[in-house]
Parts: structure tokens; C-alpha cells; sequence
């Protein structure tokens, strides 16, 4: 356990922690998802309920496309081209802005070379929005158009058939696209070990500041890591983003079970 909540990262004294890379993982899948998942449901709806029928198949096509780019170009992308438009344009105005507040202010802080924890977020969200606006879009799809049509006959919205006839019917699928999309985010490698800074700190909670994830780690490690202790904390780190993607996959499945019982007690 002292693994787990140590952030010591040291291979010249044969100090292992694994605490800075299990926050990067879960903070960068964290803002990858809070990102993703709104950007995929607008495009989903608009797919689905919005679009004119001469867009629909070339918008679909397109956003499936961007699932055959290579991780690696996505973190090429995001080193050379998105990490200095963030420095640029959001951290350094941030910090500025928000000079010598408490708390928002060490949120914003760390040098302005567009690396770190948020810019990962962002990549892995741009990487995963296809994922779970496919999914979206299909079982959108699957409604039947005898209950949309009829919540239209009694005056409803679009955005009132939306959420109460076309979400209730489709929320397990809506629910396993976003899993697949989280399941993706957490497994990303070589996208997160570009952008991320590959840094072992924990010391600030700053969203700018170079970090580390349990994916990059073992990328950049373990071609070096010598037999011993630190090959053996690079596979307790493999482990541990095991056991983190089976602990969402199971309260995913919970989640989805709770709610069909929710669902036969309304009834």
C-alpha cells in the first residue's frame, strides 16, 4: 500500500511510488471525459434529430475517420502544434487573470509551455469523442420513430424528446459508449507521453503542470528498467491500471443494473 501513496519516484535509490502516475491517469481520463462527453452528445443529437439528410452521411463518415488516426500524429499534433496555442492563448491570459487568487490561482500556475496535465485531457478528448459520438449516434438511431413522432404530435421539443423519450430508451447504450470512451482514455499511450511532461511531481495540483500517467511511464521505462525493484514497480503500475479499468467496467455494470431495477419499480 505504501506504493500507492508514495510519489517518490527515484531509480538511482531504488525508491518506487506510484501516486503521480495514478493521478495522471485518472485527472487527464477525468478531463478528457468532461470534455468528450458533451461534444459527442451535441454531435450525436445533431446527427440524429438536426441534421439535413445530405449531411448526415458525410458529417458521420468524417467523425469516424478521425478513430484511423494513429495515437502518435495525435501527439505530434498536440506537441508542436496545440501545446503552444494553449500557452499562448489560454495559460498565460489565465494567469494573468487570475494572479493572486487563492486556490483558482495555483490551478493556472506553472510555465507557460503548454504541456501537462490539461493539454493530455484535451488530446485524449479529442481522441475519444469519436468513439462515444458513434455509439451515440447509433442507438439514437435505434428509437423507434413511432415514440419520437408521437412526442412531437403532443407539442413536445426537440430538446424535450431528446431527454425524455430518446435518453430513457437508449441510456445503457449511451452509458457503454461512454465507458468505451473512458476504457480508451485510460489505456492511451503514446498521445499522453507527448503532451503530458513526464514529470514525477505532485507539486502543485496546477493543471499546466508536466505530470505523468501509468501508460507513459511504462512506455518510457521499461525498455530501460534493469531487473529488480524497478521492473517489478513498472508491472505493479501495469497492475494497477488493471485493476483501475476493472473497477470502472464493474460500476458501470452496477450503474446499468441499478437502473433497470429503478427502471421495474417505476413501472
Amino acid at each position: 500500500l505504501g506504493f500507492l501513496t508514495s510519489s517518490v519516484w527515484d531509480p538511482v535509490k531504488d525508491e518506487y511510488g506510484g501516486l503521480v502516475m495514478i493521478y495522471g491517469t485518472l485527472a487527464t481520463s477525468f478531463i478528457a471525459l468532461v470534455i468528450a462527453v458533451p461534444v459527442s452528445f451535441g454531435i450525436a443529437l445533431f446527427l440524429t434529430e438536426l441534421s439535413p439528410n445530405w449531411l448526415k452521411r458525410p458529417l458521420g463518415t468524417a467523425i469516424e475517420l478521425l478513430a484511423a488516426v494513429p495515437s502518435i500524429v495525435y501527439g505530434m499534433w498536440g506537441l508542436l502544434v496545440f501545446g503552444p496555442i494553449l500557452s499562448t492563448w489560454v495559460q498565460q491570459p489565465l494567469q494573468k487573470l487570475l494572479a493572486g487568487v487563492p486556490y483558482l490561482g495555483a490551478l493556472v500556475s506553472g510555465p507557460p509551455v503548454g504541456i501537462g496535465i490539461l493539454s493530455a485531457g484535451i488530446i485524449l478528448a479529442i481522441m475519444i469523442i469519436p468513439f462515444i459520438a458513434s455509439v451515440m449516434r447509433d442507438v439514437f438511431e435505434v428509437t423507434p420513430a413511432l415514440l419520437k413522432e408521437s412526442a412531437y404530435g403532443l407539442g413536445s421539443t426537440t430538446w424535450e424528446v431528446v431527454s425524455k423519450v430518446v435518453l430513457p430508451y437508449t441510456k445503457a447504450g449511451v452509458i457503454g459508449g461512454i465507458m468505451l470512451g473512458l476504457g480508451r482514455a485510460l489505456g492511451e499511450t503514446m498521445a499522453v507521453t507527448f503532451v503530458i511532461g513526464n514529470m514525477n511531481q505532485l507539486n502543485s495540483l496546477s493543471v499546466f503542470e508536466a505530470a505523468n500517467s501509468i501508460t507513459s511511464a511504462l512506455a518510457n521505462e521499461f525498455a530501460e528498467a534493469g531487473a529488480g525493484l524497478h521492473q517489478a514497480a513498472l508491472m505493479y503500475l501495469g497492475l494497477v491500471l488493471f485493476f483501475i479499468t476493472f473497477v470502472v467496467l464493474s460500476l458501470s455494470k452496477m450503474l446499468l443494473a441499478q437502473m433497470k431495477k429503478s427502471e421495474g419499480t417505476k413501472s
